[in-house]
Order: C-alpha cells, then sequence, then structure tokens
C-alpha cells in the first residue's frame, strides 16, 4: 500500500484554497515555518496540530485522509455517488464555517472539462469575505431560495427560476441571506474545484 503524503495534500488543498502559507498558519494559530515543514515532510505533525491547521481551510480529518476515489464515468449518477466537495471551498465567514453551505459534483469534472455542481446554502452562508476569483466561465440556475450574488461591482438578489453566467475573472461572491435554504444548480469551465 502507498504511504500517505501528508505534505503534498496539504498543498495540494491549501492551494486549492487560494491561501498562501503564511495566511493559513495566521488562520490556524501556528507559525509559518511549520506550515513549510509540513509540506515539504520535513516535520510529521501531531493529530492536535493537523486538526488546528486544517481547521484554518475548515476541513475535517477524515476528508484530508479520505483517498481519492474514482467517481463513476456515468452517464448516471445516484445521489450518492455526487462527490462532496464542501471542505475544497475555504470558507472565510464564521457562519459558513458550521458547515452550512454543501457543495456536490456531477461525475469527473476534469474527464469532462466541466464541474457541475448541486449547491445547497442554508440561512446565512457564505462563501466568504473574500471574494472568489479563476480563470474560468460559470452559470447557475436558483431552484429553491434566493442567492445574493456580487460579480465586480454590480449586486443582485437571485430568487427561484432566476439565474446567472459570468466570467470568473471577476471577483464574486456567493450568500444567503434569506432565512429559507437556498438551492443552485452550476456549472464551471474548466473546472474549479
Amino acid at each position: 500500500m502507498e504511504e500517505f503524503d501528508i505534505g503534498a495534500r496539504l498543498k495540494a488543498m491549501r492551494t486549492a484554497g487560494q491561501l498562501t502559507q503564511r495566511q493559513l498558519a495566521e488562520r490556524a494559530g501556528v507559525p509559518h515555518a511549520q506550515i513549510s515543514n509540513i509540506e515539504k515532510n520535513k516535520i510529521s505533525p501531531s493529530i492536535a496540530t493537523l486538526r488546528k491547521v486544517l481547521g484554518g481551510m475548515s476541513v475535517t480529518m477524515a476528508d484530508f485522509f479520505e483517498p481519492e476515489r474514482k467517481p463513476n464515468p456515468g452517464p448516471y449518477f445516484s445521489a450518492d455517488e455526487l462527490i462532496d466537495l464542501t471542505s475544497r471551498v475555504v470558507i472565510n465567514s464564521a457562519v459558513s464555517q458550521t458547515g452550512l453551505l454543501s457543495l456536490r459534483q456531477i461525475g469527473d469534472a476534469r474527464l469532462h472539462n466541466l464541474q457541475v455542481l448541486h449547491e445547497i446554502y442554508e440561512p446565512g452562508a457564505d462563501t466568504g469575505e473574500s471574494m472568489l476569483q479563476h480563470a474560468s466561465s460559470e452559470g447557475g440556475y436558483v431552484v429553491e431560495g434566493e442567492l445574493a450574488l456580487n460579480v465586480g461591482d454590480e449586486f443582485r438578489i437571485l430568487k427561484a427560476g432566476e439565474a446567472y453566467l459570468f466570467d470568473s475573472r471577476v471577483p464574486h461572491r456567493f450568500r444567503n441571506l434569506s432565512g429559507q435554504r437556498t438551492v443552485v444548480v452550476s456549472a464551471c469551465t474548466p473546472p474549479y474545484l
């Protein structure tokens, strides 16, 4: 059995979340050098330290150590075959860190160069004050509830039946400001998460 590379996994998750080592160290409350040393496998962190570091990215120990599973090639997917990507999004909002945001991917996004997500935003869920920005195009359809969306300097609250489509290089943020659950089906190409 292949040995699990803690350093490589931490670095991959940190960079996917668009965090520098210094930013992660600050969020986790650990010295900057400790993040660097873990990623280079110079030190093996204690469980308590690793839990603290992962907490800075809102990632659970289970998600961190779960092997990358091979997705169903399709064309059909049951509800339990959707891939939970929630932990790959670094959430800046204290409210959202309680797990109020759920992102589940349909199939192998890299294989099709298209990421299709089923998103659930509970009341107060927020992708964070730091706007998201990545080299993609994305669109979505609000199935249920209301989605507050900032795209650059523009802001709008989309209701069920409304949709969005924009260049993801423009800074953006998703939130649920209502007291009801919001459900969105979205697509992004090339895949972001």
